[in-house]
C-alpha cells in the first residue's frame, strides 16, 4: 500500500467510498452524492492549499484523508480541519492512521498549528480512533445538523500538530511541497 496525493483521476475511486456515507448515514451532512466532475473539481481546490491525500493498494483506493480550511477569517489561517474515510474492506488495517499521520506531517511541513475534526455523533469508532491520534475533545454542538429524520449533534475535536510559536509566518500553499510522501 502507498499513500500519495490524489489526483482527479481518484474521483471515481473516492466517491466509492463517500457516497455511501452520503446516502446511507449521519456520518457526513451532505445530501446529494456528487458527480465525478464536481468531485475532481474538490479535489483540485482543496489542493491549492492544502494536502489530499488516497491510500492505494494495486490500483484500489482504499481510502483518503485531507485538510480544508477551518474558519474564513484571517486570524484562523493557522487551523484547518480534517477528514478521513476508508473503504468498508479497508477498515482495521492501519490506513486511517497512516493517511492521518502522514496528512499531520505535511500540515506542520506547511506551518499549521491545529487540526479539527467534526463527528457526527454517536460514532464511537471515529471518537476513539482520534483520541488515538491525540484529539482532544474540545465542544459540541448540539443538534446542529438535519438528516434522515432526525436531528444530530456534531463533537469537535482538536489536536495540536507543532507548538506554537509567537508571530508565525502564514502556512504555504501544499503545491510548493516537493518531498516524497514516503519519507513524512
Amino acid at each position: 500500500m502507498i499513500v500519495r496525493f490524489a489526483t482527479s483521476a481518484d474521483a471515481p475511486g473516492i466517491l466509492t467510498i463517500y457516497a455511501p456515507y452520503i446516502t446511507q448515514s449521519i456520518v457526513t451532512f451532505e445530501y446529494e452524492v456528487p458527480t465525478e466532475a464536481e468531485f475532481a473539481e474538490r479535489i483540485q481546490i482543496i489542493q491549492q492549499q492544502f494536502p489530499y491525500l488516497v491510500a492505494e493498494e494495486d490500483g484500489r483506493v482504499l481510502g483518503y484523508a485531507y485538510a480544508s480550511r477551518h474558519r474564513d477569517r484571517i486570524a484562523y489561517q493557522w487551523s484547518a480541519e480534517t477528514s478521513v474515510y476508508i473503504h468498508p474492506d479497508s477498515h482495521r488495517l492501519g490506513i486511517a492512521r497512516q493517511l492521518y499521520t502522514t496528512l499531520f506531517q505535511l500540515l506542520r511541513w506547511q506551518g499549521y498549528y491545529n487540526a479539527y475534526a467534526g463527528i457526527t455523533m454517536p460514532n464511537p469508532k471515529s471518537e476513539a480512533f482520534h483520541r488515538s491520534m491525540g484529539f482532544e475533545p474540545v465542544g459540541v454542538y448540539t443538534n446542529i445538523g438535519y438528516k434522515l429524520g432526525a436531528w444530530h449533534s456534531v463533537a469537535w475535536y482538536q489536536l495540536t500538530v507543532q507548538p506554537y510559536s509567537t508571530n508565525p509566518v502564514p502556512p504555504v500553499s501544499i503545491t510548493t511541497y516537493k518531498g516524497d510522501l514516503s519519507m513524512t
